[in-house]
This record gives C-alpha cells, sequence and structure tokens, in this order.
C-alpha cells in the first residue's frame, strides 16, 4: 500500500484520482486546495489530512517524511500554469509525480524537469488516458499493420460548450491555461501522434479565446483539426437531442467511435504508473511542443486545406 497526496482537491478531475488511488488500494494522506469544497474527499479517504495554506501542507508533508511516514506519490490536479511548480514539490520531498494534462505549458519547462528527474532519482508521470483506451489502442495496431507508405485523411472536431464562467476562470486566462489548443486539445493531439508520428508541419487557421483551428502534416497523416468552447458551432442534430458537446474523430471518412470505456482510464493510469510504466516526459514531449507552436502561430486564414467547419 503507497502513501498518496493530493494537490489540487476540489477540482473538476479531481475525483477520478481520488476513485483510481483507492481501486488500486493505496491511501491518501492529505490534501491540499485553497477552495475548500472537498466533500467528495468522504466518499473516499475521509481521514485523510486537508488544508487549505500551501505552506501548512507543506511542512505537514516534510514532517511526515522526517516521522517515517514518506509520501510515495503526489497526484496533481490543479490549473495548468502550476503543475511545474507542484511536481517540484513532489520530487524534493522524494515523491514521484502523477500530473494532469498539460503536464507544462512550455517545451523548455519539460527539459529542467528531465533534470530534476535525475537529481532526485524520482519519476514524472502524465496521465494519458486516451493512449490506455481500447478503441484507441486497436486503431494504433491497425496503422501499424497498415501500408507503411499510406498517408491518412483525418478530421478532429472537438465542441464541448461552456458558459461565461470560463472565461473569468483561470482557463480563460492564455498564460494561465495555455489557451483552448492546450487546454483542451492536448490530449488529442498526443493520441494522433502517438498514433501517426511526429509533426512535420504546424498551420494555424484560426485562433480566438474560444475556438481554434488548423493543419497538422504527421509522419502518416493529414490532419484538419477545429476545437470549439462554442454552443453555436454545435451541429444541430445533436443540439435537438439536448447536447451541448460533439466529439468527432475521422480516419478517411470513417468514424473512430471512443464515446464510450473512459470511465475507468484514470484507474488503468494508476495501476501502469505504479507498475513503473507511466508516461514519463519524453513520451509527453512531442504534444507539449505541438500546443506551443500552435499558441505562438500567427493564424492563417482561410487557406489551404482547412477544417470543414470553417466554411
Amino acid at each position: 500500500m503507497k502513501n498518496f497526496a493530493l494537490i489540487g482537491a476540489a477540482g473538476f478531475i479531481a475525483p477520478r484520482h481520488l476513485k483510481a488511488i483507492k481501486e488500486t488500494n493505496n491511501q491518501l494522506i492529505a490534501s491540499l486546495d485553497k477552495h475548500d469544497c472537498v466533500g467528495i474527499m468522504d466518499s473516499f479517504f475521509p481521514d485523510a489530512d486537508f488544508f487549505t495554506e500551501y505552506e501548512r501542507f507543506d511542512r505537514h508533508i516534510d514532517k511526515l517524511r522526517k516521522t517515517g511516514k514518506k509520501i510515495d506519490y503526489v497526484s496533481i490536479c490543479t490549473p495548468n500554469y502550476l503543475h511545474d511548480s507542484h511536481i517540484r514539490f513532489a520530487l524534493r520531498q522524494q515523491a514521484e509525480a502523477i500530473c494532469e494534462k498539460p503536464i507544462v505549458l512550455n517545451p523548455w519547462n519539460i527539459d529542467a524537469l528531465q533534470e530534476i528527474e535525475k537529481e532526485t532519482g524520482k519519476k514524472i508521470n502524465n496521465i494519458l488516458q486516451l493512449r490506455h483506451h481500447e478503441s484507441i489502442i486497436n486503431m494504433k495496431k491497425k496503422i501499424e499493420a497498415g501500408p507503411k507508405d499510406k498517408i491518412y485523411d483525418i478530421d478532429l472536431t472537438y465542441i464541448t460548450s461552456r458558459g461565461k464562467w470560463y472565461f473569468h476562470s483561470w482557463k480563460g486566462d492564455v498564460q494561465k491555461s495555455g489557451g483552448i489548443a492546450t487546454n483542451i486539445g492536448v490530449h488529442f493531439f498526443d493520441m494522433l501522434i502517438w498514433i501517426f508520428g511526429e509533426v512535420k508541419e504546424n498551420i494555424v487557421h484560426i485562433q480566438k479565446p474560444d475556438k481554434a483551428a488548423g493543419y497538422l502534416q504527421l509522419e502518416k497523416a493529414r490532419v484538419r483539426w477545429f476545437l470549439s468552447l462554442d454552443y453555436n458551432d454545435v451541429p444541430s442534430e445533436i443540439k435537438e437531442k439536448g447536447q451541448r458537446t460533439f466529439r468527432s474523430i475521422s480516419i478517411e471518412k470513417e468514424e473512430l467511435e471512443f464515446s464510450e470505456g473512459f470511465t475507468n482510464l484514470h484507474t488503468i493510469s494508476y495501476e501502469h504508473i505504479l507498475k513503473g510504466e507511466g508516461f514519463g516526459l519524453q513520451d509527453v514531449k512531442p504534444c507539449i511542443q505541438t500546443v506551443y507552436n500552435i499558441r505562438n502561430s500567427s493564424p492563417l486564414g482561410l487557406k489551404g486545406d482547412y477544417h470543414s467547419f470553417l466554411k
């Protein structure tokens, strides 16, 4: 049984980590969040210590280490721009880090974290749960078994409607979230690079606070992508069903069906991490470089091979 600490206990994604810690038969010793709406912890670890001040949490974890009850893993579910700092905290406490995506906002942050890994001998693990999804694993196997010289045509569309609150939160601040491509697109870009190879060309057609679109030339794919937070972009047939989200990955005009099978992906991720098989910094660097380049590109406008939703 391993000892865990959790930073960001009041966040949206935290319950998946609490569930994963519980289902892998480990224990949460302490958690931190500046917000105290953490009643969800009663369902998993009611006896875990909880702090709203980083300084007191830091002191508590250090005290545990010195008294022989060391934390083995620190799970990080905080806003994107804080990941780097909280990962460093974990490794300074001689614990491994388990961090939500995006692991950091800038590619050079990864280089610096690799140095800290060497210094401490502890690993930084990133949650890339789509790599554990059965449909996506099967797609990767299919592509690897297919023609070696084939270039696939792919359309990625992800519209997840958000209300006005989004733009008043840290998620609406590009300096804190990295913008839409980083905040909601990074795991899709990681998945596509994992399956179809490294990025050869990266073009951005539009880039706004609530939507972005572009084109990626991968080793084995031409990808037209469109990401949006705007309910108006949701197709009418989806709206008629009362739904506010639309997700589609079309490969050679054939839909990749992966709407099911998400419930246990964090637990599966934890199982791999606990066996020393987590996705590390080198695994995640290509997608971080990709979203960084998108964020810092000048939009081209409606020129070239762009996504059909832009029409």
